[in-house]
């Protein structure tokens, strides 16, 4: 975009920034980038620490370009992976612009809660906070819960939104949008996220594998992007390999019959031909690999520091 390079459209000047959502697993923020981006850039699932590294949606509001980063839930570390996941969390807030509590209003003060709040008093940047899930909750509770919250911390101001239905989200998008600095634009108009489509079609995949086992997922399986082959009838193949760290653990990931990777396989191939805007030939294989939560090269793969001792 020409005008975005100068920091300037036509009469109006261009503002850019970074904006971290932080929380505790399972809060919503997934959900709240995908409804502030209008898109499906970040996976979404009910299962706790879905996210593993900052996943970034791009959305544009006036003259405001706002890059939003979705950072894994945080919680007590008590695996190697869980840890290079709280330092990803941590790193995509300290690098913020603007810091965005989300606490799910269902839940409340809680530990986790806490423990996040405490760490945020060494924070420079300016502090959003929001309540999400207010449709689940009595409104007088959720007054009390905001003026709790606002008691531990000073807040720039308080949001109180459902991303799921997107109540309260456009305002939240304007507010974002106005504490921008004037600056070009990082990313082109059209672009939603900057995750590359190959890592974005592996979420995909482990969206799909959760969706589809829900509490029998084991939590150590990641997915990889093996090969993406444009062809020339203008679409493209893709392999994909899940890794799980037990020969069991394949067993329930292909399901009886190789039902249950039939059908991740169908779900995950129509929503990367959405996000490739072309059509797509999906290969999933699934592999053993035992102790990959302890191989450096697992962790760059996924975006994380592998974290020593």
């Amino acid at each position: 975009m020409s005008d975005g390079e100068s920091g300037t459209s036509g009469d109006t000047q261009t503002r850019c920034g970074f904006v971290a959502l932080i929380g505790a697993p399972n809060a919503g923020k997934s959900t709240l980038i995908n409804a502030l981006v209008g898109s499906k850039v970040s996976i979404v699932s009910r299962k706790v620490q879905t996210t593993r590294t900052q996943i970034r949606g791009i959305t544009i509001k006036d003259d405001a370009q706002v890059i939003l980063v979705d950072t894994p839930g945080i919680f007590k570390p008590k695996r190697r992976l869980d840890r290079a996941m709280v330092t990803s969390a941590w790193g995509g807030a300290i690098d913020a612009d603007l810091i965005c509590l989300l606490v799910d209003a269902r839940k409340g003060l809680d530990e986790e809660c806490e423990a996040i709040i405490e760490k945020l008093q060494a924070v420079k940047q300016k502090l959003f906070l929001i309540l999400n899930k207010i449709d689940t909750i009595d409104r007088q509770k959720l007054l009390e819960l905001a003026q709790i919250l606002n008691g531990k911390i000073k807040f720039e101001e308080t949001f109180m939104i459902s991303a799921l239905t997107g109540d309260g989200v456009a305002t939240l998008l304007d507010k974002m949008a106005q504490l921008m600095k004037p600056g070009p634009w990082l990313y082109p108009e059209d672009q939603i996220s900057d995750a590359p489509l190959r890592s974005l079609a592996a979420e995909i995949t482990r969206e799909k594998l959760f969706e589809r086992l829900h509490d029998e997922l084991p939590y150590q399986l990641t997915v990889e992007t093996d090969s993406w082959k444009e062809l020339p009838d203008g679409s493209a193949r893709i392999e994909q390999t899940i890794f799980v760290s037990r020969e069991s653990h394949r067993k329930i990931v292909i399901g009886e019959g190789g039902r249950v990777l039939k059908a991740v396989g169908t779900a995950s191939r129509k929503d990367i031909a959405e996000a490739a805007e072309h059509k797509i030939h999906l290969f999933l294989f699934v592999k053993v690999r035992e102790n990959w939560v302890d191989d450096p090269e697992r962790y760059r793969e996924m975006g994380l520091e592998f974290p020593k001792g």
